[in-house]
């Protein structure tokens, strides 16, 4: 059980990438209170979470129900990435809400908690089709209950990471912080580019 413990959580630990969300968190959410943060970082591990551990117990006969596969979500999922790498490298986040900020008061932070934190970046197209492949390759619910306390154990080091971001970025000051934003929507591009990359050569093998 140790075994299967290390494996699970070195799977989706390298699938979700805490330290790699933390950062496109902090950036998605300048402007937010640090109340606002906290109560978007530990909403998005909720939401994860729960995405996560359904499609574990029910992703197979769902999706065969409704005639979906994995590679539809990768290619959707890598659509809507690029389209906030697009607005965090060209700052159109930035000027939208400078254009709000005598409009909207400061209760009323864009919500990024759903999309794209919980989904597509903690529960995408990876982590669903990693927690699903450990499910159906380990019998039992006592094998079940050692790779949802595996994924318990990830969730909780991105929460931590998630919360410890805000403060980073803080100290990084508003120049720094561009600089970042900028160079972590151009990743988050490339990682959306790729997404959709897997997802066609899947679909179609003959572009490989």
């Amino acid at each position: 059980m140790i075994d299967l413990f290390i494996t699970a959580f070195v799977t989706l630990f390298v699938v979700i990438d805490p330290p790699g969300c933390a950062p496109i968190y902090a950036s998605l959410t300048t402007g937010a209170g640090p109340a606002q943060r906290r109560a978007m970082a530990i909403r998005a591990t909720l939401i994860a979470g729960g995405i996560l551990i359904f499609f574990a117990m029910f992703g197979e006969a769902l999706l065969s129900f409704l005639h979906i596969d994995l590679d539809s979500f990768r290619i959707a999922g890598g659509i809507m990435l690029f389209m906030i790498a697009i607005d965090m490298v060209f700052e159109k986040r930035t000027e939208r809400r400078e254009q709000r900020a005598e409009k909207v008061a400061a209760s009323d932070v864009e919500d990024v908690s759903v999309f794209p934190m919980a989904m597509p970046m903690l529960a995408g197209p990876g982590s669903i089709a990693s927690v699903m492949l450990l499910v159906a390759q380990n019998n039992g619910l006592d094998r079940a209950f050692v790779i949802f306390a595996a994924l318990l154990l990830v969730l909780l080091i991105t929460l931590a990471a998630l919360l410890a971001a805000g403060p980073l970025m803080r100290f990084i000051g508003n120049k720094g912080e561009a600089v970042i934003t900028r160079l972590l929507g151009v990743l988050l591009a490339a990682l959306a580019a790729q997404f959709v990359l897997d997802g066609l050569k899947a679909s179609f093998p003959t572009l490989g």
